[in-house]
């Protein structure tokens, strides 16, 4: 969002404002103990706490905001699936699982000490703080309900966070006070089962509806961003589904399957009753409305979560959106730090909503980008794809490639003179058609980041309706979402086949991959159905191809001469574009007159693939040959980290992971 109408920029400018005069406050809250009662007593300096306590949850500036992830603080957990390439510590080799290699994921965080540092615990202190508090200080009642409705669903979001990641946490639901032995005694809280969690968090947030409005009404749109009763209803849904889905729910009891319908149903409810709803605005069968859905912030019906950026120089308060400078091509001054694999390119259907070779359009490899679902262009850019910018709104990428030597096994000279990315394919999506790379090269980026869209409640609807055996109302859904799409209508959306539970749970799934790719959705739902391997039985079950022992991979896509030879030339004959050749050029990309019978610049690049480009699969994405993708299934269930054992010994380890007292004996599946 451009503006300063922001709800971290309120919070920032009054905590400044209020500390200049009251500089004990961030000193209580840098020491984290004793309790500032003026907070309490006054409703805007109130307010301005709980909106701190939004900015310690949402990614920081110039984060790669939509795979981001709070856990890592990157987006790790996005290549550690089909979306990007990359080694993580979770999709390569060890010698054994154990608590003492970076693989023991570090979220669960160091002992509560005096720091007020942004960790798993300084979170939960100080929702409780404000929770155990805010009733004492004789504000009114309507301000307080409203306050304490926001921060009992950043309580329930945080435990979610954990348990969806370890399993059962403990569980600690007043402040705790750091200072003093006495009082590090009192912080040995045991693991609570997770089934106990799972129910904390659900009364959490049944909290935060009961005392939320389902939308905020104020002048300006100052209070735009904050949670509403229906966001907390979508996300007391994800937490059911979850709990429902196979990671949690190994004999796959129906009930949990209802109680998460009857949750993300409810959802749906309020959000429609408090006009949210898919995003429409714009061209729906060209996929153009989908695309607009990212860049309308204000009043956006999609927007249920939002985690707020703004474009402001200030430095105490900016917080840029990184992912259109992380998107863009260094050759337009981007950093082009987004790698999006072939695999997940490939997994987008044609535009009749069917998979490529079981569609009505045949599907031809050397022109992947042909008749494809409107997403598809509005998600990747690839060689030749338009993908405008403020400066050069007719721009087109190129990440075509030549021959340097007859003999040369790959192509290794690039027309991409400042740098290509790994995998010769773009993330497009979320990116802006007016963004400026004249102010900091895309960086200088306010575009907010819906964490949670209506479309991710239509599918975890689905999935929970398919789960009680309502196999059509579940179709119905993702009929809903693909209708937006701009899918055409043929055989109910291309989704005529389906037949069965499992069928139908592997069709969600699928529309998810698609519809919420790049989106941080993707590790999770991997995760929930547990089809990293097949170790479970999941992958078969839905006809999927595990991860495991696999390898991503790009695109090369390589100058051809008319007799289907090799171009071969230096990095100072690019064989197409005439700035950068020293001699003759091949054939102009771009030319100011087409060849006979062609009248556009598409029908111009179809001409060029069936000419002068081949495409082959780029395998160098991931590390070196030998190198493959691999899973642990303890990573189901994180076990604590060598940190979080050596400063809290009395805590179970997760089954399936060492510690200090030798195997792990929590169970996460209770």
């Amino acid at each position: 969002m451009t503006t300063k109408n922001k709800v971290l920029i309120i919070a920032a400018s009054l905590l400044t404002g209020f500390t200049s005069c009251k500089k004990d406050f961030l000193e209580e809250k840098r020491d984290l103990g004793g309790v500032n009662e003026e907070v309490f007593k006054d409703s805007v300096l109130a307010q301005a706490y709980v909106d701190f306590v939004y900015g310690m949850f949402q990614a920081p500036s110039n984060a790669q905001s939509l795979s981001w992830n709070l856990a890592t603080n990157n987006i790790q957990f996005a290549q550690t699936t089909d979306e990007f390439p990359g080694q993580t510590n979770w999709n390569r080799e060890w010698a054994t699982v154990s608590y003492l290699n970076p693989h023991a994921l570090n979220y669960f965080g160091p002992i509560l000490g005096t720091s007020t540092g942004n960790n798993t615990w300084t979170r939960i202190r100080q929702i409780n703080l404000f929770l155990d508090n805010i009733d004492q200080y004789g504000l009114p009642a309507d301000v307080r309900t409203r306050l304490k409705g926001q921060l009992y669903f950043w309580r329930g979001w945080q435990y979610f966070d954990l348990v969806r990641l370890y399993g059962g946490v403990p569980l600690v639901l007043h402040a705790q006070d750091p200072v003093g032995s006495l009082e590090k005694d009192d912080l040995k809280v045991p693991r609570s089962s997770t089934s106990a969690c799972i129910e904390q968090i659900c009364l959490d947030l049944d909290s935060a509806i009961a005392m939320l409005p389902g939308k905020w009404i104020s002048t300006a749109n100052a209070d735009w961003g904050r949670i509403t009763s229906g966001a907390a209803a979508a996300v007391k849904g994800r937490v059911l589904l979850t709990w429902a889905s196979p990671q949690f729910n190994r004999n796959d009891d129906v009930a949990r399957w209802q109680r998460a319908y009857d949750a993300n149903k409810k959802a749906k409810e309020i959000l429609e009753a408090n006009g949210f709803g898919l995003f429409k605005s714009g061209n729906l069968s060209d996929g153009t409305a989908w695309d607009n859905m990212f860049q309308q912030e204000v009043n956006n019906p999609e927007a249920v979560l939002v985690f707020g950026f703004n474009n402001v120089l200030s430095d105490q308060i900016q917080k840029w959106n990184g992912w259109e400078n992380s998107a863009r091509p260094k050759e337009i001054n981007g950093n082009g730090g987004l790698n999006p694999s072939k695999q997940i390119m490939d997994a987008f259907p044609m535009k009749d909503g069917k998979a490529p070779g079981a569609s009505s359009y045949t599907y031809d490899p050397k022109k992947f980008y042909k008749n494809r679902d409107p997403r598809f262009y509005k998600t990747f850019a690839y060689n030749g794809a338009l993908w405008p910018y403020a400066q050069n709104p007719r721009w087109r990428v190129w990440t075509y490639r030549w021959h340097d030597k007859a003999n040369a096994a790959t192509p290794t000279v690039t027309t991409e003179l400042k740098g290509a990315n790994t995998t010769g394919i773009y993330v497009r999506k979320a990116t802006a058609a007016n963004a400026s790379n004249s102010n900091s090269n895309f960086a200088n980026s306010g575009t907010d980041f819906m964490e949670l869209r209506f479309a991710e409640v239509l599918l975890n609807l689905a999935e929970c309706a398919i789960g009680i055996g309502n196999i059509q109302e579940g179709i119905d859904q993702v009929v809903e979402i693909r209708k937006r799409a701009g899918i055409e209508s043929a055989d109910n959306y291309g989704l005529g086949s389906i037949s069965g539970r499992d069928a139908a749970f592997a069709a969600v799934l699928n529309e998810r991959k698609i519809e919420l790719a790049f989106e941080g959705k993707r590790f999770f739902d991997l995760r929930r159905w547990m089809l990293f391997t097949n170790e479970f039985g999941t992958t078969a079950r839905l006809g999927v191809q595990p991860l495991q022992g696999t390898r991503r991979s790009g695109l090369f896509i390589y100058v051809k001469k008319l007799d289907g030879t090799k171009f071969v030339g230096s990095n100072k004959q690019d064989p197409m574009f005439k700035p950068q050749n020293d001699g003759n050029i091949l054939i102009d990309r771009e030319p100011v007159a087409f060849p006979a019978g062609i009248t556009t610049q598409d029908q111009y690049l179809d001409y060029l693939y069936d000419n002068y480009f081949e495409v082959i699969e780029k395998t160098d994405a991931d590390p070196s040959n030998n190198w493959k993708f691999t899973w642990y299934k303890e990573y189901y269930f994180f076990g604590f980290n060598e940190t979080a054992i050596n400063n809290s010994p009395y805590l179970e380890q997760t089954q399936g992971w060492n510690g200090l007292h030798g195997a792990g004996t929590f169970d996460p599946l209770k």
